[in-house]
């Protein structure tokens, strides 16, 4: 009898890939096996000492103190349409799944064991208002829920409306997120914190919260994580 309401249910309320939202199979959650092995896995967790290309991207611009990016992000492949769907589709679990996947993997990690807080990086109000959340603070509850540490989520605002940087150079990206960023005196508090968004490209925009953030606590130990890297 249990079975059968379980099958109704299933009938009228299907389970849904989060990612392409074809119907999950009873053994699948949340993503179905095809986006899952579309996906291609950076692996940087297994990277130890090695430098991460991530960690070179920085290289020359800003000290970080650890970095990771949880898979590539690969155009006309599922990546693309799980960014797509975070940022554009109003799907807030989407990020919060991967936030959890994320803080399991870095959790292992020696380099993310004395942690602060994690910061997500900030949406304008108006551009968070529009959405309804912002992702990569989505992304950072997933995290902090995994790793039991807490989200940040006052010390960094977002003074500047920005304009999208998805067809920005790296010098345009850099001259459009410039000291847009306003920090608290909150980050004082801090020794290690880590920066949280959803992909990295050119790192324009950690680069300049980085920079605004070391103004303030010149000391300050600063990681980054992101959900996929270009």
């Amino acid at each position: 009898m249990i079975q059968l309401f379980a099958d109704l249910g299933h009938l009228i309320f299907p389970n849904l890939c989060i990612a392409c939202e074809n119907e999950l199979s009873r053994s699948e959650k949340h993503l179905c096996a095809f986006c899952e092995s579309d996906l291609t896995y950076t692996n940087f967790h297994h990277f130890d000492n090695e430098a991460t290309p991530v960690d070179k991207l920085f290289w020359g611009r800003i000290a970080l103190t650890a970095t990771y990016s949880h898979v590539f992000f690969e155009k006309n492949k599922a990546s693309q349409n799980i960014l797509f769907n975070l940022k554009y589709k109003n799907k807030p679990q989407l990020g919060v799944y991967f936030g959890t996947k994320i803080g399991a993997t870095i959790a292992q990690m020696d380099k993310f064991q004395n942690v602060d807080a994690f910061i997500p990086i900030p949406l304008h109000p108006k551009k968070a208002f529009i959405r309804g959340y912002n992702q990569s603070e989505m992304i950072a509850k997933g995290i902090c829920e995994a790793v039991n540490k807490k989200m940040d989520t006052s010390t960094i605002r977002r003074t500047h409306h920005t304009e999208t940087q998805t067809k920005k150079s790296r010098f345009q990206r850099w001259d459009n997120v410039n000291e847009k960023f306003k920090i608290s005196d909150k980050v004082l508090n801090y020794n290690h914190v880590v920066l949280v968004d959803d992909v990295i490209t050119t790192g324009s925009t950690i680069e300049s919260v980085a920079v605004a953030l070391r103004k303030k606590n010149p000391s300050l130990s600063i990681s980054v994580v992101t959900l996929a890297v270009a």
